[in-house]
């Protein structure tokens, strides 16, 4: 079973793909993990990537594309893997294309976790820290007993500037704005498979679960 798995930040993405691969025993295959095997490894193409790293560069697309060739080419994903974080644009996804006909196979489908823009922003920014013991608190899921201040020692709770309604915005944002027409690629391939993820999160595996079945 070949996926992609989408989904933006605060979907969860991560959640999912653990219970795919626990379930289908495929290998999570990441953008970070792939880059940093490479420069452990010191292949030529991680000590390529590593380069652009330093410099605080992207890393170029012939790059990365050759490094997600090389992990493809291993064998523990000889009969499935879960891509994650790759493609994030067009250009790569038909590079994926390119890659997996080579292997003489294709992908078999792309799983995005679609949760509305508002709902993301309520569970990205409800987050508050306590400065002086450092309790984490959440306003929907776990509210302190007063708002604003620590249950163990009453301290004034802080955001940090990721979780800052600005910040959080900015960054669904510009995720939206690069996987429009990533989605639009899949789903013109008729490949793309978009789940509720404001649900449950056992019955959103439920209904990935559902359609992975088929295959």
């Amino acid at each position: 079973m070949k996926l992609v798995l989408m989904g933006l930040p605060g979907a969860g993405k991560g959640t999912q793909a653990e219970k795919i691969v626990e379930k289908y025993h495929i290998p999570h295959i990441s953008t970070g993990d792939m880059f940093r095997q490479a420069m452990k490894d010191e292949t030529e193409l991680g000590l390529e990537a590593k380069s652009y790293m330093d410099k605080g560069d992207l890393v170029p697309d012939e790059v990365t594309n050759g490094i997600v060739r090389e992990r493809l080419a291993q064998d523990d994903a000889k009969n499935g893997f879960l891509l994650d974080g790759f493609p994030r644009t067009v250009a790569q996804a038909e590079e994926l294309e390119r890659i997996l006909s080579d292997f003489g196979t294709e992908l078999d489908a792309v799983i995005n976790i679609d949760v509305p823009k508002e709902s993301l922003m309520k569970r990205l920014t409800g987050r508050w820290i306590c400065p002086t013991c450092g309790r984490t608190y959440h306003e929907l899921y776990n509210p302190p007993k007063v708002a604003g201040k620590c249950d163990v020692d009453g301290s004034e709770l802080y955001q940090r500037e990721d979780d800052k309604k600005e910040t959080v915005e900015n960054r669904l944002n510009v995720n939206l704005k690069q996987t429009k027409p990533l989605l639009d690629f899949y789903t013109k391939t008729g490949k793309l498979h978009s789940i509720n993820g404001e649900q449950e999160i056992n019955k959103v595996f439920l209904d990935v679960d559902q359609i992975l079945a088929s295959f």
